[in-house]
Protein backbone atom coordinates (compact mmCIF):
# COMPACT_ATOMS: atom_id res chain seq x y z
CA UNK A 1 0.00 0.00 0.00
CA UNK A 2 2.01 2.54 -1.59
CA UNK A 3 -0.16 5.62 -0.47
CA UNK A 4 -0.34 4.20 3.32
CA UNK A 5 3.88 4.51 3.48
CA UNK A 6 3.43 7.99 1.63
CA UNK A 7 1.38 8.89 4.82
CA UNK A 8 3.35 7.36 7.26
CA UNK A 9 6.32 9.44 6.35
CA UNK A 10 4.93 12.57 5.46
CA UNK A 11 1.91 12.94 8.17
CA UNK A 12 -0.22 15.30 8.20
CA UNK A 13 -0.16 15.28 4.29
CA UNK A 14 -3.27 16.77 1.76
CA UNK A 15 -4.84 14.74 -0.64
CA UNK A 16 -3.33 17.13 -3.18
CA UNK A 17 -0.38 16.53 -2.02
CA UNK A 18 -0.35 12.56 -2.09
CA UNK A 19 -2.03 13.27 -5.69
CA UNK A 20 1.30 15.31 -6.80
CA UNK A 21 3.53 12.48 -5.43
CA UNK A 22 2.21 10.05 -7.26
CA UNK A 23 2.04 12.74 -10.52
CA UNK A 24 -1.37 11.94 -10.47
CA UNK A 25 -5.05 14.14 -10.32
CA UNK A 26 -6.95 14.63 -7.04
CA UNK A 27 -9.89 13.54 -8.26
CA UNK A 28 -7.89 10.01 -9.57
CA UNK A 29 -7.09 8.77 -5.82
CA UNK A 30 -10.17 9.87 -3.84
CA UNK A 31 -11.86 6.46 -3.69
CA UNK A 32 -9.06 5.07 -2.83
CA UNK A 33 -8.33 7.62 0.29
CA UNK A 34 -11.82 7.30 0.98
CA UNK A 35 -11.29 3.03 1.11
CA UNK A 36 -8.08 3.02 3.06
CA UNK A 37 -9.63 5.95 5.71
CA UNK A 38 -12.96 3.19 6.05
CA UNK A 39 -10.34 0.46 6.47
CA UNK A 40 -8.70 2.31 9.25
CA UNK A 41 -5.44 2.21 7.63
CA UNK A 42 -5.82 6.27 7.40
CA UNK A 43 -7.39 8.50 9.52
CA UNK A 44 -8.35 12.10 8.07
CA UNK A 45 -8.85 15.51 9.26
CA UNK A 46 -10.38 18.72 7.61
CA UNK A 47 -8.23 21.51 7.51
CA UNK A 48 -5.51 19.17 8.72
CA UNK A 49 -5.11 15.88 6.37
CA UNK A 50 -3.90 12.53 6.44
CA UNK A 51 -2.20 10.44 9.19
CA UNK A 52 -2.00 6.28 9.92
CA UNK A 53 -5.17 5.25 11.02
CA UNK A 54 -5.17 2.98 14.28
CA UNK A 55 -5.43 -0.14 12.50
CA UNK A 56 -4.89 -3.42 15.11
CA UNK A 57 -3.76 -6.65 13.84
CA UNK A 58 -7.33 -8.08 13.49
CA UNK A 59 -7.90 -5.50 11.65
CA UNK A 60 -5.04 -6.07 9.59
CA UNK A 61 -6.02 -9.63 8.60
CA UNK A 62 -9.25 -9.25 7.80
CA UNK A 63 -8.00 -5.72 5.42
CA UNK A 64 -5.66 -8.65 3.54
CA UNK A 65 -8.99 -10.64 3.63
CA UNK A 66 -10.70 -8.45 1.69
CA UNK A 67 -8.22 -7.19 -0.07
CA UNK A 68 -7.82 -11.11 -1.96
CA UNK A 69 -11.28 -10.72 -2.46
CA UNK A 70 -13.40 -10.95 -5.54
CA UNK A 71 -17.06 -9.86 -6.09
CA UNK A 72 -18.24 -13.91 -6.82
CA UNK A 73 -16.93 -14.32 -3.42
CA UNK A 74 -19.79 -12.20 -1.96
CA UNK A 75 -22.60 -11.07 -4.27
CA UNK A 76 -25.99 -11.87 -3.04
CA UNK A 77 -28.87 -12.61 -5.45
CA UNK A 78 -30.53 -9.94 -7.36
CA UNK A 79 -33.26 -7.85 -6.28
CA UNK A 80 -35.04 -7.49 -9.53
CA UNK A 81 -38.03 -5.96 -11.42
CA UNK A 82 -39.02 -6.57 -14.55
CA UNK A 83 -39.22 -2.90 -17.38
CA UNK A 84 -42.83 -3.15 -17.58
CA UNK A 85 -44.24 -3.02 -14.25
CA UNK A 86 -45.30 0.15 -12.51
CA UNK A 87 -43.85 2.70 -10.14
CA UNK A 88 -46.52 1.40 -7.63
CA UNK A 89 -44.75 -2.22 -8.09
CA UNK A 90 -41.23 -0.74 -7.61
CA UNK A 91 -41.81 1.43 -4.28
CA UNK A 92 -43.71 -2.28 -3.08
CA UNK A 93 -40.90 -4.09 -4.02
CA UNK A 94 -38.26 -1.77 -2.51
CA UNK A 95 -39.88 -1.55 1.00
CA UNK A 96 -40.82 -5.33 0.72
CA UNK A 97 -36.99 -6.21 -0.05
CA UNK A 98 -36.04 -3.72 2.17
CA UNK A 99 -33.40 -2.43 -0.31
CA UNK A 100 -32.24 0.59 -1.49
CA UNK A 101 -32.33 0.47 -5.34
CA UNK A 102 -34.01 -2.06 -7.61
CA UNK A 103 -32.38 -3.90 -10.74
CA UNK A 104 -34.73 -3.32 -13.65
CA UNK A 105 -34.10 -6.79 -16.07
CA UNK A 106 -36.24 -7.65 -19.63
CA UNK A 107 -37.78 -10.98 -19.57
CA UNK A 108 -34.58 -12.81 -20.54
CA UNK A 109 -33.02 -11.74 -17.19
CA UNK A 110 -30.86 -9.02 -19.09
CA UNK A 111 -29.98 -5.73 -17.74
CA UNK A 112 -32.14 -2.69 -18.93
CA UNK A 113 -31.40 -0.15 -16.04
CA UNK A 114 -31.96 0.90 -12.11
CA UNK A 115 -34.21 2.33 -10.20
CA UNK A 116 -33.52 3.99 -6.57
CA UNK A 117 -35.61 5.18 -3.88
CA UNK A 118 -34.73 8.72 -4.78
CA UNK A 119 -35.73 8.08 -8.62
CA UNK A 120 -38.96 7.01 -7.21
CA UNK A 121 -38.93 10.10 -4.38
CA UNK A 122 -38.51 12.13 -7.70
CA UNK A 123 -41.60 11.34 -9.97
CA UNK A 124 -44.10 10.27 -6.81
CA UNK A 125 -43.88 13.92 -4.92
CA UNK A 126 -46.78 15.90 -5.73
CA UNK A 127 -47.34 13.35 -8.93
CA UNK A 128 -50.72 11.69 -8.41
CA UNK A 129 -50.70 9.94 -11.61
CA UNK A 130 -46.97 8.57 -11.36
CA UNK A 131 -47.68 5.42 -9.29
CA UNK A 132 -49.49 4.11 -12.60
CA UNK A 133 -46.19 5.01 -15.04
CA UNK A 134 -43.94 2.25 -16.15
CA UNK A 135 -40.56 2.02 -14.32
CA UNK A 136 -38.52 1.93 -17.87
CA UNK A 137 -39.69 6.09 -17.64
CA UNK A 138 -38.13 6.59 -14.43
CA UNK A 139 -35.06 4.25 -14.35
CA UNK A 140 -31.60 4.94 -15.47
CA UNK A 141 -31.14 3.29 -18.54
CA UNK A 142 -28.19 0.63 -19.24
CA UNK A 143 -25.25 1.83 -20.53
CA UNK A 144 -25.02 4.66 -17.75
CA UNK A 145 -25.71 2.09 -15.52
CA UNK A 146 -22.97 1.16 -13.45
CA UNK A 147 -22.00 -2.45 -13.05
CA UNK A 148 -19.58 -5.05 -11.76
CA UNK A 149 -17.99 -8.16 -13.06
CA UNK A 150 -17.70 -11.04 -10.81
CA UNK A 151 -13.83 -11.56 -11.23
CA UNK A 152 -13.54 -7.70 -10.37
CA UNK A 153 -12.23 -7.41 -6.52
CA UNK A 154 -14.54 -6.20 -3.68
CA UNK A 155 -11.82 -3.36 -3.60
CA UNK A 156 -12.35 -1.94 -7.21
CA UNK A 157 -16.55 -2.22 -6.89
CA UNK A 158 -15.96 0.02 -3.67
CA UNK A 159 -14.29 2.47 -5.50
CA UNK A 160 -16.96 2.45 -8.63
CA UNK A 161 -19.59 2.88 -5.46
CA UNK A 162 -17.49 5.41 -4.09
CA UNK A 163 -16.46 7.04 -7.01
CA UNK A 164 -19.93 6.96 -8.90
CA UNK A 165 -21.97 7.92 -5.85
CA UNK A 166 -23.88 4.80 -5.97
CA UNK A 167 -25.37 2.27 -2.77
CA UNK A 168 -24.66 -0.66 -4.93
CA UNK A 169 -23.71 -2.41 -8.46
CA UNK A 170 -25.23 -4.89 -10.16
CA UNK A 171 -23.34 -7.88 -10.78
CA UNK A 172 -23.20 -9.13 -14.54
CA UNK A 173 -21.98 -11.21 -17.33
CA UNK A 174 -22.52 -11.93 -20.82
CA UNK A 175 -25.85 -12.71 -21.80
CA UNK A 176 -25.68 -16.37 -23.03
CA UNK A 177 -28.32 -15.64 -26.29
CA UNK A 178 -26.62 -12.38 -26.80
CA UNK A 179 -22.85 -11.25 -26.34
CA UNK A 180 -23.93 -7.99 -26.99
CA UNK A 181 -26.56 -8.10 -23.34
CA UNK A 182 -25.78 -8.38 -19.99
CA UNK A 183 -27.11 -10.81 -17.80
CA UNK A 184 -27.80 -10.00 -14.04
CA UNK A 185 -26.01 -12.70 -11.84
CA UNK A 186 -25.83 -10.52 -8.56
CA UNK A 187 -25.68 -7.66 -6.55
CA UNK A 188 -23.00 -6.19 -4.08
CA UNK A 189 -24.03 -2.96 -2.19
CA UNK A 190 -22.19 -1.12 0.53
CA UNK A 191 -24.05 -2.59 3.37
CA UNK A 192 -21.79 -5.84 1.82
CA UNK A 193 -18.86 -3.88 2.37
CA UNK A 194 -19.61 -2.67 5.43
CA UNK A 195 -20.76 -6.06 7.17
CA UNK A 196 -17.10 -7.29 5.20
CA UNK A 197 -15.14 -4.52 7.49
CA UNK A 198 -16.92 -5.59 10.52
CA UNK A 199 -17.07 -9.28 10.40
CA UNK A 200 -14.61 -10.41 8.31
CA UNK A 201 -14.69 -12.87 4.89
CA UNK A 202 -17.87 -15.35 4.70
CA UNK A 203 -20.56 -12.56 4.94
CA UNK A 204 -23.18 -12.02 2.42
CA UNK A 205 -25.37 -9.59 2.00
CA UNK A 206 -29.22 -10.14 2.40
Amino acid sequence: MEIVRLVKLHAPITGEQIAEMFQLSRPTIRSDLALLVMLGHLDAKPKVGYFPGQVSAEQERTAAVITSMKVKDVLSLPVNIRESATVNDAVVTLFMENVGSLIVTDESGALVGVISRKDLLKVTLGNPAASAMPVSLVMTRHPNVVTASPDDTVLDAGRKMIHHQVDGLPVVVRHPDDPERWEVVGRITKTTMTKLLVGGSGVVDV
